[in-house]
């Protein structure tokens, strides 16, 4: 387990850069930028979910727990987005432990670059030793359904339930509404956020998120 101690594990993650947001907003993207821009290791939340999962237990995860003993309609279609919002498991921030013990078990080296809307603001605020190393990416509504339709998930979900369209939209409503939370958690601690609409680019956001991050901004797009 990492140290109980503040002080201590601030130090320890004093090379890490948290960039957190909504689903869609394009957080891999940038991560990936700039992790190979400027020699850092890539950390997506997002790819070790499973193996979370299952390091977890019922007594430390309990929202997990509940999620995985539903079916898809029980998930996606008969609950609405609130009550979705407030039970998933990943927004009340369970197994963000693990993703500490994680980052303090990659060896010593080159920065890191930790990404994933898991990586929510009241729990990183406490990991930083100043609200710099850390931006969160605000996708509006149809930025993130233009970003899902453009990677062919967006039916990636909601298609495997009984009612499709519904399931979609209560996705979607959710999301919405994460991201609204996140948007007055990072206002009230003072961390930096970046909105995400239609209209920006990947070079734009990903200079926008180095800059927020205090590290050299990659090229503008051509």
């Amino acid at each position: 387990m990492h140290p109980v101690d503040p002080g201590s594990l601030r130090e320890r993650l004093r090379h890490v850069y948290w960039i957190g947001g909504g689903s869609g907003a394009g957080k891999s993207t940038v991560a990936r930028r700039l992790a190979e821009r400027h020699g850092l290791v890539h950390y997506s939340t997002d790819a070790v979910m499973r193996d979370h999962a299952g390091r977890s237990t019922p007594g430390d995860s309990p929202h997990l727990h509940g999620f995985m003993a539903m079916d898809m309609d029980e998930r996606w279609v008969h609950r609405s987005p609130e009550i979705m919002l407030e039970t998933f498991h990943w927004y009340r921030g369970e197994g963000f432990g693990l993703i500490v013990e994680d980052l303090l078990r990659l060896p010593a080296g080159p920065p890191v670059v930790a990404e994933g809307f898991r990586l929510l603001p009241g729990l990183v605020r406490s990991l930083l030793a100043g609200p710099g190393h850390a931006v969160w990416l605000l996708p509006t509504p149809g930025f993130r359904r233009a970003a899902f339709d453009s990677r062919g998930s967006l039916w990636e979900i909601a298609g495997r339930t009984g009612d499709p369209e519904r399931a979609l939209h209560n996705l979607l409503e959710r999301d919405r509404m994460f991201t609204d939370r996140l948007r007055v958690e990072t206002r009230q601690l003072g961390l930096p956020a970046i909105e995400v609409d239609t209209t920006t680019t990947e070079g734009e956001l990903a200079g926008r998120a180095a800059e927020a991050l205090g590290l050299p901004a990659a090229p503008p797009d051509p």
